[in-house]
């Protein structure tokens, strides 16, 4: 049945989701338990990775912001070595796999070994942070447009993103990986022209039982996000529709959410 799903010396790119097992797609949970390999980055749920089968080998690869534990060109090699072996070969990341996964890299070097490789999609941070608070990241009339982006730069080097294009009041940012750099987000947007009083949402382990959710806004993001956040994975979303207020009744995912430890608030709140 396994190599049904997975034959011999294929590889399978498959988005893990946010961590929470629960929102895993009912295929890329087959395609785990099919593996007899999995090649997984340290956003990966341990949930996600128990669904693996006993027989399969586990093998981290690392891939957190500032924290790798194995280069880009080890993990394609690895990738190729255990194709080239007859293996069924599971790649896990995070999230999703074509949202700042470097899956391109990875399907470029095993074309090029003639290694077939297919996409397994898988929910993105955004979407689990969003359905956690309760909001959308779109609203007719007020975020016409999402724009997925990375804050995360190579050492030495200055975050360089067109502020311009990215101040759109009409937007929702998903800002991935940007702990780091709240300080240069929050000054390049207001410098940009988007307003100081702009919402912002802060999410660290979305989906998972010890997320933690803080609202505040734009001027006060730098604070916010070093006086708030901890050790793990965070995304901020910013813009007007990340102030809606719950629908009466909204249960969606039982987290705990501990109430905002900043005096910063959407308008309205």
């Amino acid at each position: 049945m396994s190599e049904t799903i997975i034959p011999p010396g294929t590889v399978w790119l498959v988005g893990a989701g946010p961590g929470d097992p629960d929102l895993l797609t009912r295929k890329a949970e087959k395609l785990i338990r099919a593996a007899s390999i999995i090649f997984y980055d340290a956003l990966v749920g341990e949930g996600v990775l128990e669904l693996a089968p006993h027989s399969a080998r586990l093998v981290p690869v690392g891939k957190r912001s500032g924290r790798h534990s194995k280069d880009q060109y080890s993990i394609n090699e690895m990738l190729i070595e255990a194709a080239l072996a007859g293996e069924r070969v599971v790649r896990l990341k995070g999230g999703d796999v074509g949202i700042f996964g470097r899956a391109t890299e990875e399907m470029d070097a095993l074309a090029k070994r003639d290694i077939v490789c297919h996409i397994c999609p898988g929910i993105t941070a955004a979407s689990a942070a969003a359905a956690s608070a309760g909001i959308s990241l779109t609203l007719r009339g007020l975020a016409r447009k999402l724009v997925f982006v990375t804050a995360h730069a190579k050492a030495g080097e200055e975050l360089d993103l067109d502020w311009q294009a990215l101040a759109d009041p009409k937007a929702t940012l998903a800002i991935y990986m940007g702990k780091a750099a709240a300080a240069t987000i929050s000054r390049q947007l207001v410098e940009a022209g988007l307003p100081a009083n702009t919402p912002v949402l802060l999410v660290e382990n979305a989906s998972l039982p010890q997320e933690r959710q803080f609202r505040t806004r734009l001027d006060l993001l730098a604070l916010s996000a070093k006086s708030a956040l901890g050790e793990g994975p965070a995304l901020m979303l910013i813009g007007e529709a990340v102030c809606q207020r719950r629908v009466a009744g909204y249960s969606g995912f039982s987290y705990m959410v501990p109430p905002p430890i900043l005096a910063a608030f959407c308008r309205g709140s």
